[in-house]
């Protein structure tokens, strides 16, 4: 009945609204270790490939690798207990995803964002809406490395063809083709269509209710 037995959502820019939080977060941290503060539209950028990456790319050129690592602390202490001041689902995600649940698809998470992060705001946010919930950590690697989505579809116990990832970036659409899976393209995050559409994307998904029609569900 329906196209896909499991829908396996990126985090930050698909279902959550995170870029204020992890800005004020990062320049939080960058001002702490005495560097210059970064825009809303640069940390935008910055972001896709964990919180790692984001502090390197925050960081003036040039920062040494024990001052950049001590950013990085800063940053995920003062991250874990603001994430919630500014982040939100965006408009009828909450809807899809039970949705989904009715109709009887399961629902996973993988992110880069790092493992605790991910599996406090899908808990604070989404509860029993999400089945999995894996983000960054030593024992998996990030994406686009398929290891996060693959053990993701082996706890919810469907196979890759059965699958779509569904995301906001260039990373997703390469996690997804690593994975075997289908790939949704959203354009109501962090990277615009064009973006998308130059670095691969297949299916742009322009709402949550075309989204919706995608996955054969009503919302």
């Amino acid at each position: 009945m329906y196209p896909y037995d499991a829908a396996v959502f990126d985090l930050d820019g698909t279902l959550l609204n995170t870029l204020d939080d992890l800005a004020d977060s990062t320049n939080y941290a960058l001002t702490c270790c005495g560097f210059p503060r970064r825009s809303l539209s640069e940390v935008r950028r910055f972001v896709g490939n964990g919180v790692a990456n984001l502090i390197a790319r925050a960081v003036p050129d040039g920062t040494g690798a024990e001052n950049t690592k001590q950013c990085l602390e800063v940053f995920r202490a003062h991250y874990l207990t603001n994430m919630r001041n500014k982040t939100a689902p965006y408009p009828g995600i909450l809807q899809l995803l039970d949705a989904l649940n009715r109709a009887g698809i399961r629902v996973a998470v993988v992110s880069n964002k790092f493992d605790a992060a991910v599996k406090g705001l899908c808990h604070d946010y989404f509860g029993q809406r999400v089945a999995v919930a894996i983000g960054e950590s030593a024992s998996v690697r990030k994406k686009p490395a398929p290891d996060s989505a693959l053990a993701a579809l082996d706890a919810l116990g469907v196979a890759a063809d059965r699958a779509v990832y569904i995301g906001d970036s260039d990373v997703d659409i390469e996690t997804a083709r690593a994975a075997g899976m289908d790939c949704l393209s959203v354009t109501w995050g962090f990277r615009d269509a064009d973006f998308l559409l130059d670095h691969g994307a297949r299916q742009l998904v322009p709402s949550v209710s075309e989204l919706a029609k995608c996955l054969g569900i009503h919302c």
